[in-house]
């Protein structure tokens, strides 16, 4: 067994690994040495890059997938109990062990940072990747989305530093015990598991509570939610450092200023002025970076080098990314799914599109979230100058009586936004290619599946 691998993970089996989580820590695994199975419903990507590091990778889920000797089977939230290799597993007496537990097994003997919030956590999680291996300090790091450079969600570096995202959803974030711990934004969502503010605010203290000893964290002065959470942790054992435009931050953000698709931004850091770019658009994501550059700060790595290293993060896939050009009409790729992250997009298009047209062609994501935050999701949409709205991408959720992307196109329409539903997603690149003018842009957004209509789009445009 390679150094690095606890012994319950040295032959591990994950049931859905091609997921974004279960995917990097089979990949980080896979690079120390374990001997890694797993199975997912499709063929993917991801697959054939966990094959190409030495991990067998089923299509289907079978009991036969389960090899007799696992040493344990690593499963999600979204794995059903009717599995048929959980059910195995079972026979066999295998241990189940959940993501969080694999992933948290991974960060002892390094100096975790892990971040959390509602909304930003894979693009900051991702320029903390970026810019400390630009820095040459070789993180290990773990995130929910590939990067474009260096192109993968998982790495084991050969650092002390590891770097993870931290998923609020279904609490998982409470195994963490990390030495920074980054908080962007509390908001309330994942309505399946949690009631109210309250219980979103009782988690979130938890997770702080895990920091270790001597520990940071960093928090948004700016957001509502992090300052009532700042204010219900204030007092206790760790150090806390707010960062954003608030006037009484720590780490004070100055100005941020559009130039094109990137922003410059100005920050005071602990009495020093550091102006650095930020390589992708938009407000909300320059903030990301302030909070990565206050993170790495209090882990020890000087922020004068850092904030320069910040440069080199180019996006995470689906996270305002350009899937191309045709017509002249560029169709751009969002993983928005929440009210805010909807806004944030919208409102960065808009900023760096100057005069031309933003089209949206968005998937609601969940019941659950659609029921609550359908007015909200179509209050988003006005920002667009016109928008096709998918049927509901249901993901692990059953359907609920009453609960339609309908919620989502009667509040777009009260609040003057001009919208389309669309029931089946193959009309979906010729309304586009319909509607497009050269110089629009074309917002595919959502969670779900409507990231595959960009190249069918882009395609039909071309003709």
């Amino acid at each position: 067994m390679a150094p690095g691998i606890p012994t319950a993970m040295d032959r591990p089996h994950f049931i859905g690994i091609g997921g974004a989580g279960m995917s990097g820590i089979a990949k980080i695994l896979a690079q120390r040495g374990a001997k890694v199975a797993g199975s997912d419903a499709r063929e993917s990507a991801t697959a054939e890059a966990l094959r190409a590091l030495g991990a067998t990778v089923h299509i289907g889920h079978a009991a036969e997938h389960l090899a007799d000797d696992a040493s344990c089977v690593v499963v999600s939230s979204a794995i059903r109990q009717d599995n048929p290799e959980l059910a195995r597993a079972a026979e066999l007496g295998v241990p189940v062990v959940h993501r969080s537990d694999a992933l948290a097994s991974l960060m002892q003997g390094l100096r975790p940072i892990a971040v959390a919030g509602t909304h930003g956590k894979t693009t900051t999680t991702s320029m903390l990747a970026v810019s400390l291996s630009e820095l040459g300090l070789r993180p290990s790091y773990a995130i929910g989305g590939d990067l474009d450079a260096p192109g993968s969600n998982a790495l084991h570096g050969e650092g002390d530093i590891f770097v993870a995202e931290a998923d609020e959803s279904d609490r998982s974030f409470h195994k963490y015990a990390p030495d920074v711990a980054i908080v962007l934004n509390v908001e309330l969502d994942h309505h399946a598991n949690y009631a109210s503010m309250d219980e979103i605010y009782e988690s979130f203290v938890t997770f702080t509570d895990r920091i270790t000893e001597g520990g940071t964290l960093v928090i948004s002065a700016d957001q509502d939610g992090a300052r009532e959470l700042t204010r219900r942790v204030a007092g206790g054992a760790v150090r806390v450092v707010t960062y954003g435009e608030a006037e009484d931050a720590d780490v004070r953000v100055l100005s941020v200023r559009a130039q094109g698709l990137k922003s410059q931004v100005t920050v005071v850091l602990d009495g020093q002025e550091l102006d650095f770019t930020v390589s992708v658009p938009g407000r909300h994501y320059a903030l990301n970076a302030v909070a990565a550059l206050a993170a790495g700060a209090a882990l020890g790595v000087p922020a004068a080098e850092l904030a320069p290293a910040l440069a080199a993060y180019t996006g995470v896939k689906r996270r305002l990314q350009l899937k191309g050009e045709a017509a002249g009409v560029q169709v751009i790729d969002s993983y928005a799914h929440h009210p805010t992250e909807m806004t944030a997009d919208l409102e960065a298009m808009r900023a760096a599109a100057g005069d031309a047209r933003i089209l949206v062609v968005y998937q609601p994501h969940l019941f659950s979230r659609t029921q609550e935050l359908g007015k909200e999701m179509g209050d988003a949409l006005a920002l667009a100058d016109s928008s096709l709205v998918l049927d509901i991408y249901p993901a692990r959720e059953d359907p609920v009586p009453g609960v339609t992307s309908e919620l989502v196109l009667d509040a777009a329409r009260a609040a003057g936004a001009e919208v389309t539903p669309v029931h089946d997603k193959s009309e979906v690149p010729a309304l586009v290619a319909g509607m497009a003018k050269p110089g629009d842009l074309v917002l595919t957004m959502g969670a779900g599946d409507v990231t595959d209509l960009g190249p069918l789009i882009l395609d039909r445009l071309s003709k």
